[in-house]
């Protein structure tokens, strides 16, 4: 069983910076892959980065790749999302995830644990 804590979100102004953090409990958390999604009114859950259990791999959805950057500290049992250059667009419930391989990474449904999620919210 894992258990994931968000901490970090907030309300900012558009061109801000803020850092998520998500705090995993559980013996296997250096193997999991980690995920970011968001989920903003009536619209899906979608990934926006993940990292593989070494940090070797990352992916980024476009909307964000060069604005976003995905880390995980295995010592802490922590993965970090930093948000830099923060649009209105970005507003949004931020969950991290966790899963046991890369594969179907981008896929919300192949996730096995969940987080409670921190809003973010950028006005303009």
């Amino acid at each position: 069983q894992v258990q994931l804590v968000e901490s970090g979100g907030g309300l900012v102004q558009a061109g801000d910076s803020l850092r998520l953090s998500c705090a995993a409990s559980g013996r296997t958390f250096s193997s999991s892959t980690m995920g970011w999604f968001r989920q903003a009114p009536g619209k899906e859950r979608e990934v926006q980065a993940a990292i593989s259990g070494s940090g070797g791999i990352t992916y980024y959805a476009g909307s964000v790749k060069g604005r976003f950057t995905i880390s995980r500290d295995n010592a802490k049992n922590t993965v970090y999302l930093q948000m830099n250059s923060l649009k209105p667009e970005d507003t949004a419930v931020y969950y991290c995830a966790a899963k046991g391989s890369w594969r179907s990474v981008t896929s919300s449904q192949q996730y096995d644990y969940w987080g409670q999620g921190t809003q973010v919210t950028v006005s303009s």
